[in-house]
């Protein structure tokens, strides 16, 4: 493992911070470091020095490397890396790994169970960890990941997860990556920001280090070296380590730099075009291992920059010994070296040299060498496992074999879609579709359709996807079966759906039904069945809510009956969405089996799915988004930009309710950014709508009525987010100005506009604050009070505080006066995080609890008239005012320092002097002292203490100064 070189030129200070890394490491302090630079400048040699200083220190070294050639394939660095644990000879299997171990059968082939495991990357991630730490020796161990610019989304996803974790642990995790735009450059750059990982960037040499590289590889001085050798290399090579050794090699191999009794001499020209300068170079080279040498090294360059030496035996013919001979002749020419820790792999040392060898093939003996080599893969590993799939696909490709490589790239793509790797999977299954023409292979191409349509869908390339669907009208006259087209339609349909685009997945289904008219088939119809259940609820109609149940409940049975886990999943989902409304342990008994379906069968994306479900139950329940959170959260992992957004639209919402204002309006601001581009219409629209909410708490009427006109051209009218911009938004902001009638009207709005277009959205205000509303005008009684609150969207947090507000109303009248300030006490308990919606519901019910003889109605309007006015909405604040005139409190202005006031003394209408006053007291002192602090005279210090008395019900001075000295401790209230 070390450098080719005597010496690692110009990398002292580089090498100075990786060796201290891993002597952190080795105390249990470990971390990330990224190497980064531009192909060719030293990368891999670096990592190697690295290595060989851990191997002298005894610290174990885990290598792997991302695939350079074809598709990447999922987890493969991660996988090749860990491997090399099972080499060591160390008794893994007695680790502490619990529920862990099986989640790594993902890697780990000797792990594998048979059974489908669908964690997120977030678990996977965390069982790498652990395996890491609990396989260490006490000496610390480098997990090296090489070229992770060619890493696939999978690998990258684990990797984050690692990076933000690393930390405190005995593990160096050192990854090389290349300049060049990737979305592992964009990993490391993140964690640098973050602070989490260490960067290290390679420039190339300069000058005079270019001279010391030349010099150490000639074994001489740089002064003994001929200076036009110096200048030549230096201008070609641009400082770059590797072109300055090949075309140092060139020039040696074709004489125009020799050796003699008295050093090193040039003779002839050293000037030279610098790629075909290489390349014969190269050549020359291959060609003193002879012509099975050639032959053998063109036919590894077939199979790419990374090559098994069984395969490569098994399409040369050669045996072992002259394998061995020619490999070792190769790595000592330069051109090869073991990729290790993997026995059985070599690599080229740059892809020059493959480029190099392909010069001297013609087409037809790369495509023979290819299909050879297709023939040995396959024998060799009949089911082609892992990333054999894609590796035999890319080999039939090159051989000019389309079909049969559009069928493996189909079945590679299938595989990494139903691990989750989404990533992948729309990399494979478009170079599966490319492949595949409709006319010669429409069996083919309708497998791999079927899976590339959802796959752009989850990942948001809906134009794509659509574009691919003009297609399909060739396949309906290809022959194919008729539960196969209509399979086809039904994705398309739920690819409509996703976008939002209702008639297009309507029109989608109808064909799907009429195909399968003439041969029906109970597996293909379930399909239709779950999908259109899913645009139906959400095509406008009165009955759509009933008429997608029963959809829903037909692909539930069909597919219990068929055995059709992912069927079964999406119907389960809809099913539960449906019950929410009447039955929460319903509904969540029905995720929950919908989360088991998709774990046993090991179905990422529907446990997505139904995890993100459960997230939204738990926020209309309890306004509790950590469930959300996770399921955002592994979206993201598995690239599903559809579920991201959709929760991100949630969370707006979220952050709106809760008056985080700044932070929601700047997360609309980036999520809109995105759906809008990627024309994901249910995502767009849902936030529009928190938008329209989030100007409708602030009062700003013709913010909000903008942001309900960008609604309406989303195709907002019938939509089922369309009640919440008259409830979240609308009514709101009426409420804000004031105006209850106007309120109440679109209440009914909302309440009619169910009636033809039932919503499974439930915070439009129907549950809630409109029923408060009403109790208040008098419009509602006890038996309408007692209907809401049965319900189940009644219990749910945002409506809940409104429902015992209006119990609390009604309990007054009824001359229970105790029991209704417990039934404040309990609502704003419930409103706790909704700080708008707390003090609002204070104002509304002021009057009320004033008239009927119970609460604290002047303590509630001075917390309301404070709230909006640190909110600016004038218009509470004067209402709020007005009727504390009206019950004859006195109204404070508000000075500087009034927000400093607990809230508790600010309710009973303590000033900003005579909180200075209060907390002075604590120290017992006379009015005089207490005087001459605030510069006030000690009679109007002895008029301020006594008003605190009043206001605060202390029994005299002392003990006014008692409750002071105790709101000075910590955690105790006034």
């Amino acid at each position: 493992m070390s450098s080719h070189a005597l010496s690692l030129i110009g990398r002292d200070s580089q090498l100075f911070l990786l060796e201290r890394a891993l002597s952190d490491a080795r105390r249990g302090q470990g971390g990330v470091v990224f190497l980064i630079g531009e192909a060719g400048v030293g990368k891999s040699r670096l990592a190697a020095e690295a290595v060989g200083t851990a191997l002298a220190a005894g610290t174990r070294v885990l290598r792997g490397r991302s695939s350079t050639t074809g598709p990447a394939v999922p987890f493969r660095p991660l996988t090749e890396a860990l491997l090399a644990l099972f080499r060591s000879g160390q008794a893994l299997d007695d680790l502490e790994l619990g529920p862990y171990r099986p989640v790594l059968g993902r890697l780990i082939p000797d792990w594998d169970t048979g059974e489908r495991d669908s964690s997120s990357m977030v678990i996977l991630g965390e069982a790498v960890l652990r395996l890491l730490i609990a396989s260490d020796r006490g000496q610390g161990q480098l997990l090296l990941l090489e070229d992770l610019h060619d890493a696939d989304p999978e690998t990258l996803g684990v990797l984050e997860y690692l990076v933000d974790n690393l930390e405190n642990t005995p593990i160096l995790l050192l990854a090389t990556v290349r300049t060049d735009f990737s979305d592992a450059l964009d990993l490391a750059q993140s964690a640098r920001r973050r602070g989490v990982a260490g960067l290290v960037e390679l420039p190339p040499l300069s000058r005079e280090q270019t001279h010391g590289l030349i010099a150490a590889q000639l074994g001489t001085d740089a002064g003994r070296v001929p200076a036009p050798i110096l200048e030549r290399l230096w201008e070609d090579s641009a400082g770059s380590p590797y072109l300055v050794e090949e075309l140092l090699q060139s020039m040696i191999g074709a004489g125009t730099l020799v050796q003699g009794s008295e050093g090193w001499r040039v003779v002839g020209d050293p000037r030279s075009d610098v790629p075909s300068t290489l390349a014969r170079g190269i050549l020359r080279r291959i060609d003193r291992l002879g012509a099975e040498g050639l032959t053998l090294l063109s036919a590894a360059a077939v199979l790419g920059r990374r090559f098994p030496l069984t395969v490569l035996q098994r399409m040369t013919g050669v045996d072992d010994r002259s394998l061995l001979s020619h490999l070792h002749a190769g790595v000592a020419a330069r051109l090869v070296i073991p990729d290790e820790p993997a026995p059985d792999w070599y690599s080229f040392r740059h892809s020059l040299t493959v480029e190099a060898l392909f010069t001297q093939l013609t087409p037809g003996q790369r495509a023979d060498l290819a299909r050879r080599g297709a023939e040995a893969v396959r024998e060799l590993h009949p089911d082609l496992p892992g990333e054999w799939c894609a590796q035999a696909a890319g080999l039939h490709a090159e051989a000019g074999d389309r079909s049969a490589a559009g069928r493996l790239f189909a079945e590679a793509g299938r595989r990494a879609l139903a691990a989750g790797a989404l990533g992948s999977a729309v990399t494979l299954l478009s170079r599966a579709e490319s492949l595949l023409a409709p006319g010669a292979d429409p069996q083919g191409r309708a497998e791999a359709l079927e899976h590339l349509l959802p796959a752009l869908a989850e990942s948001g390339d809906f134009a794509r996807a659509f574009e691919l669907a003009e297609h399909l009208h060739a396949l309906d006259i290809a022959g194919l079966s008729p539960s196969r087209l209509a399979v086809l339609h039904t994705r398309l349909a739920k690819v409509a759906h996703t976008a939002g685009r209702w008639s297009d997945g309507n029109r989608q289904i109808a064909r799907a039904r009429q195909v399968l008219g003439a041969a029906p088939d109970e597996a293909a119809s379930a399909a239709v069945d779950v999908t259109a259940a899913y645009l139906a609820l959400d095509t406008p109609g009165a009955d759509r809510t009933q008429h997608a149940e029963k959809l829903a409940r037909s692909a539930a049975d069909a597919a219990e009956r068929h055995q059709l886990p992912a069927v079964a999943c999406q119907a389960w989902e809809l099913l539960a969405t449906v019950a929410r409304e009447r039955d929460p342990e319903e509904s969540r008994a029905m995720l929950d089996q919908a989360l088991a379906t998709a774990e046993h069968h090991r179905l990422p994306l529907q446990r997505m799915y139904a995890a993100t479900r459960k997230g939204g139950n738990a926020w209309l329940a309890r306004g509790d988004t950590g469930e959300l959170l996770a399921a955002r959260e592994e979206a993201l992992r598995l690239g599903s930009v559809s579920i991201m957004h959709t929760v991100d639209g949630i969370l707006v919402l979220d952050a709106v309710l809760r008056g985080s204002y700044d932070r929601a309006r700047e997360a609309a601001a980036e999520c809109l950014a995105v759906v809008r581009r990627l024309r994901l219409a249910p995502a767009v629209r849902y936030v529009l709508m928190a938008r329209a909410a989030l100007e409708a708490h602030r009062g700003d009427r013709a913010a909000m009525e903008a942001a309900v006109a960008s609604f309406a051209e989303w195709d907002g009218a019938g939509s089922q987010e369309e009640p919440l911009t008259l409830g979240m938004a609308r009514a709101f902001c009426a409420l804000m100005e004031e105006d209850r009638e106007l309120a109440r009207a679109e209440l009914r709005a909302v309440t009619a506009l169910e009636e033809g277009n039932p919503s499974t959205y439930h915070l439009s205000g129907t549950h809630g604050i409109g029923l408060l509303l009403d109790v208040l005008a008098g419009d509602a009684d006890r038996a309408r009070h007692e209907e809401v609150s049965a319900t189940a969207v009644g219990r749910m947090r945002w409506n809940r505080q409104f429902v015992l507000l209006a119990d609390a109303v009604l309990l007054g009248r009824e001359g229970r006066g105790a029991r209704a300030a417990a039934a404040v006490e309990e609502a704003l308990g419930e409103a706790e995080p909704y700080p708008a919606a707390l003090h609002l519901g204070l104002r509304l019910i002021s009057d009320a609890a004033h008239a009927d003889g119970w609460g604290d109605p002047v303590a509630w309007l001075r917390r309301a008239e404070h709230h909006f006015h640190e909110q600016d909405v004038l218009p509470v604040v004067n209402a709020c005012r007005a009727a504390l005139r009206r019950l004859g409190a006195p109204v404070h202005q508000h000075r500087t320092g009034t927000s400093g006031i607990p809230e508790e003394l600010r309710a009973l209408g303590v000033t900003v002097r005579e909180f200075e006053v209060f907390g002075l007291l604590a120290e017992r002192l006379g009015n005089k002292d207490i005087a001459d602090r605030l510069f006030i005279s000690p009679r109007t210090a002895e008029k301020h203490i006594a008003s605190l008395i009043t206001k605060t019900g202390a029994a005299n001075r002392a003990d006014l100064c008692a409750r002071s000295a105790a709101a000075r401790r910590p955690g105790r209230g006034v």
